[in-house]
């Protein structure tokens, strides 16, 4: 049994959409979050700066003797994973993988489409993924950066996330996709506004929840399963502690800890 933190990190609040898929299926863990709010978004930075923001704060919750880090952030999972795995010993798990293989597992029409940050979008990395897979499917990608600040400010549903959805995902309608990847953590509070836009039929991929699978099998491979009776989650923020605590519970069924803010 192994009682030290599991460690989670994104941009901003968009991360504990996975922190709340965590504490339901492994309710006995302590979890640090850590969002990096003072400098969010990432989709719009550069790989070399997404490398050494994502490098930072791994760095933080290594130092902070967490068993497991898991990169609850696309844009990260896409262009630092490799890099991260590199540098640090400490088993790192990214969403990418475990939404591709969970998209591909309910695709029915050989259609995909995935939605995510400019970044994200722009390193292919979920349809790279995808054609190596299953050369077959047809995959398309869209950015919504909108997204972000949307669901950042609570604006998840509504005429102006309406207007906006309907916008970015025409195409995807048009091409009659059967299977969305919702390719930032951000994009499940705007599951309701995405489905009106697409349709109750569309089946939409949280990479969020699909990463609790593969944590888990991390954990039983390391034999990292915590012994207690029930597990707290700590959160930390780069700014604004406020702000974050406002909106947590929007993201996070279970209760969070008052956010501390940290320098990283």
């Amino acid at each position: 049994m192994d009682n030290r933190p599991i460690g989670v990190f994104d941009s901003g609040v968009g991360g504990l959409t996975v922190v709340n898929a965590l504490a339901k299926s492994l309710p006995k863990e302590n979890i640090y979050y850590v969002g990096d709010t003072a400098r969010v978004p990432y989709g719009n930075k550069s790989k070399s700066r997404v490398q050494q923001y994502a490098s930072e704060i791994t760095s933080w919750l290594n130092k902070k003797d967490c068993k497991i880090i898991i990169v609850a952030c696309n844009t990260v999972s896409a262009l630092a994973l490799k890099y991260l795995n590199s540098i640090f010993s400490i088993p790192i798990v990214g969403v990418i993988e475990s939404g591709v293989s969970r998209g591909i597992q309910i695709n029915q029409n050989n259609k995909i489409a995935v939605l995510g940050t400019s970044a994200t979008i722009r390193s292919n990395a979920y349809g790279k993924k995808i054609k190596a897979a299953k050369p077959e499917i047809l995959v398309i990608s869209q950015a919504c950066p909108l997204f972000v600040p949307l669901a950042e400010e609570g604006w998840n549903e509504g005429k102006v996330p309406m207007q906006i959805a309907a916008h970015y995902l025409a195409n995807i309608k048009q091409e009659g996709v059967d299977t969305v990847i919702l390719g930032c953590t951000h994009y499940p509070l705007l599951k309701r506004t995405i489905r009106k836009t697409l349709g109750e039929k569309v089946n939409l991929v949280d990479s969020g929840e699909a990463v609790v699978k593969n944590v888990i099998l991390t954990l039983e491979r390391i034999k990292g399963f915590s012994s207690r009776k029930e597990g707290r989650i700590k959160c930390y923020v780069t700014d604004a502690p406020s702000l974050f605590d406002n909106i947590a519970s929007s993201f996070c069924l279970k209760k969070t800890e008052q956010a501390i803010q940290i320098d990283l």
